[in-house]
Formats: structure tokens, sequence, C-alpha cells
């Protein structure tokens, strides 16, 4: 069985994108939706801006959307069994799935990258990778730390990003490396994402979400919130709600998957990380991907 995977804000890079659009007329008519949907030529940042300008979070997001569901349209046997994806990537699956429409799933992410743009701005904060820990010892090395601070993603084991306000990341990387990890890297980020600082990005997503039209998908999403699959679209719906604020649960993910039957992890987007994370998780899978 395959299951395709979507990766989130980080994989961007200048000129991705360029060959769908410059081969494949579907696709090139996708791209010129998108420029007319955001009303602002996202094509010419992703194919010739600068990497200053694809890590703006309100060009970062649709972009990484934009490359992924855009490559899965084009796929001639693109038949998924599961699919998920990672924050953001999730959106890109759920077009995949069939549960957003493209033109639905663009605005949504817009929306999501203009809240979370807005919300790191109210409050400066940040994350950090930690390396080389159990994810239980750092649970706990972060539940004595008196300041907002969290785990974000379970990316694999050994590798945990945490979130929250700079001086608690600050905090919890001393006391993480006190406690045995081998690295505590702080990370180039805009600020906390999922953690409760997103908070009121997650109210402001809530009402975009609650007014956008969920289909019964085609197949079973994977849900970062809880890392389980889900066809309701209602169930969709909540989950997607409570993802900004709570942590994306990869790891769990990836192992769910492989136990309900997936033996080759598919990768659509840019970048080769969640083919890498696959490899960690579950060394048995076969990893493809596409870019």
């Amino acid at each position: 069985m395959k299951a395709y995977v979507f990766p989130g804000q980080g994989a961007q890079f200048v000129g991705m994108g360029q060959d769908l659009y410059n081969n494949h007329p579907l696709a090139k008519e996708m791209f010129e939706k998108a420029n007319e949907i955001l009303g602002f030529r996202i094509t010419d940042l992703m194919f010739s801006g600068t990497d200053e300008d694809l890590r703006q979070t309100r060009v970062t997001q649709p972009a990484i959307f934009l490359h992924s569901v855009i490559l899965a349209a084009t796929l001639p046997d693109f038949e998924p069994d599961m699919v998920a994806g990672h924050s953001l990537g999730e959106f890109s699956a759920l077009v995949a799935n069939k549960a957003l429409s493209f033109e639905d799933g663009l605005r949504l992410v817009y929306a999501r990258a203009m809240a979370m743009q807005k919300a790191c701005e109210a409050e400066p904060s940040t994350m950090a990778a930690i390396l080389g820990l159990d994810d239980a010892k750092t649970e706990e090395v972060l539940a004595g730390i008196d300041e907002i601070v969290v785990p974000a993603n379970y990316n694999s084991p050994g590798q945990l990003v945490i979130s929250g306000s700079i001086k608690g990341i600050e905090l919890a990387c001393v006391a993480l490396k006190e406690a045995g990890a081998k690295r505590a890297l702080p990370l180039k980020v805009g600020g906390a994402f999922h953690s409760p600082l997103m908070e009121p990005a997650r109210i402001e997503l809530a009402e975009a979400i609650e007014a956008t039209t969920f289909s019964k998908p085609v197949c079973p999403v994977y849900q970062n919130v809880d890392a389980k699959p889900y066809v309701n679209p209602s169930d969709i719906k909540a989950n997607l709600v409570l993802q900004l604020t709570s942590p994306v649960r990869w790891t769990q993910i990836v192992q769910n998957m492989v136990a309900d039957g997936a033996t080759t992890f598919v990768e659509l987007g840019p970048g080769t990380v969640l083919q890498g994370l696959a490899k960690k998780i579950a060394p048995e899978v076969e990893t493809l991907g596409f870019q």
C-alpha cells in the first residue's frame, strides 16, 4: 500500500515548481489560478525570487502547498491508499484525498499563513530542535520549566522540536543538554508554531475552516493532532482547528500507517525530509519522492 506524504514549512527552495509550470498545461493553469486567488504572482517569487522572499510566511506556506498539490494533480497514476502531511502539509494531503477543493485549500493555507504571521509579530517566540534524547525525558524536563515551552514536532525517535517563548526555549536548551541531549539547536523561525502562543491564529483560522465545505475523502488522512486516520469531514475539520496549538505527531503517524499496511512512502513536494524521517521511524519501508 502507498502512503502519500506532504512536507511542511522549511522545505521551500527558489525555482520550486518551475518545471511543472513549463511542462504541464494543467500545472500552468493551476498556478495561474493561484496567482488570481492570492492577488499577487506567487509564481514569480517561487521561480525567480530570493531565499528571503520565500522565507516570508505569507509566501512560504502557499508556495509549498501549491508545489505539492499541483505535483499530485499531474501524476498519471496518483491513487493514494492513505495520506498525511507534516503541519502545513496536512492541507496538501486534504486536497490530494479530495476532502478539500484546490481553491478552498489554497484560501485556507493563505488565511493560516497570515494568521500565524500576525501571532508571531504580536509576541516574539521561537523553536529549537532537540537531538538524541528520549521523547519522554524531553517532556519531563519541559514540564519543570516555568515558561511557555512545549513539544511541537515529534519528527522521529530522538528528534523532537520544541516551541515556546524566547526565554522558555533558552532555559529548555540548557536543561535538556544537562539531561543528556546530544544537541539543542535554536531554529531560525518566525515564532512558536504548534504551541499555546498560536492561540490567536487558531481562533482566526477556526472561523475560516468552519466556513469551508469539506467532502468525504477518497482515502483516510492521518491527522497531526493524534496520528489517527479520519474520513469523516466533521472530524477532519475539528482536528484541523486544533492543529496550530497541538504538536505534530509525525513519528506516530508513520508508525500507524505502517501498522495499517503502508509499505511505500511517497513524498510529494519540495525536499526529501519526510523520506528520511520515514526511514528512521520504519527502516523496512520503501521511500520515493517527486519534486
